[in-house]
């Protein structure tokens, strides 16, 4: 007679009434989670880009166009006699050009128009620093920068510097921890991999039955090959989260195992701690799994 088991009994787990919607609100969690925080990533740094990079420039390239242009103010008995030399009084009670006067009454803006270097200002940022053309000058301008900067660190006196920079930023105590991190994160996503993985293994280690991802990058050396008398291979161990950082193994060939996997894929497994598995080994898994059941039915074995 079969029993029913006790909820009160310790191990057995009881799914309450919201364990359904729990689970598919956990599904769709995961689902909106990766393409949402990818779009708060990028709208954080277009932010703090614009309020910490371009804004400045904006408010130093308008400045430097103000100190070249003469802003002419004037002042007139009569407004007669101001509208028949073209100018046109503002709230402070002097004349300003109506050429500067008439498209900043077009497109005002939030910005407070008393004085006649505040219509100067929004004159100089509509004709010279519309949103149209600054963002691609300041683009261009930063490319440029950018490209002259790392043909100055390719140079001998340039490395230099910048290895007396790093030394001194290390021999803060709280300051070079944050510097480290970002540096690893940044080198790896920027800089060129001076390594050239051939393929991906599964490596028995640290021990037998426990398996490591590694990337082959050689076959060693001769002298060991030697001693092993067969065939060995260089793979580097990277280590997880961070595969920026590793170790180098040189292990016999025989005892290693080639995965279907890209380099790329190899890498999203080691930052996720194991978590984003390639799609086909997933896939893999799944028919073997369902091979195994079908052979362990009865019906298979009948």
């Amino acid at each position: 007679m079969a029993t029913v088991p006790d909820p009160n009994i310790a191990g057995t787990k009881k799914q309450g009434p919201l364990h359904p919607f729990r689970k598919a609100v956990l599904r769709g969690l995961g689902v909106v989670s990766p393409p949402l925080f990818t779009i708060l990533i990028f709208l954080w740094v277009a932010n703090t880009t614009n309020f910490y990079v371009l804004q400045p420039v904006t408010y130093g390239v308008q400045e430097a166009i103000l100190w070249v242009i003469e802003i002419d103010v004037r002042e007139f008995d009569s407004a007669e006699q101001a509208s028949g030399e073209g100018f046109v009084v503002i709230e402070d009670g002097t004349y300003i050009p109506g050429w500067v006067y008439g498209p900043v009454m077009e497109s005002p803006g939030d910005e407070s128009l008393k004085t006649a270097e505040d219509y100067y200002r929004r004159y100089v940022r509509l004709q010279y620093l519309s949103p149209y053309v600054l963002i691609p000058c300041f683009l261009a301008l930063f490319t440029i920068l950018l490209y002259l900067l790392g043909k100055f660190m390719a140079a001998g006196i340039g490395h230099f510097f910048w290895n007396r920079f790093e030394l001194g930023v290390n021999r803060l105590p709280l300051v070079r921890n944050v510097y480290s991190s970002v540096k690893q994160v940044s080198d790896f996503l920027f800089s060129e991999r001076e390594i050239e993985y051939t393929r991906v293994v599964a490596v028995e280690y640290p021990r037998k039955g426990i398996w490591s991802l590694g990337m082959v990058t050689g076959e060693s050396m001769l002298d060991i090959r030697s001693a092993a008398n067969e065939p060995i291979l260089s793979v580097l161990m990277p280590t997880s989260p961070m595969p920026v950082t590793g170790f180098t193994v040189t292990v016999l060939k025989s005892e290693t195992i080639d995965l279907n996997i890209t380099i790329d894929q190899a890498f999203q497994f080691i930052i996720s701690c194991g978590v984003v598995v390639p799609p086909q080994q997933l896939q893999e898994a799944l028919e073997n799994n369902g091979n195994k059941t079908a052979l362990a039915s009865p019906d298979a074995v009948g």
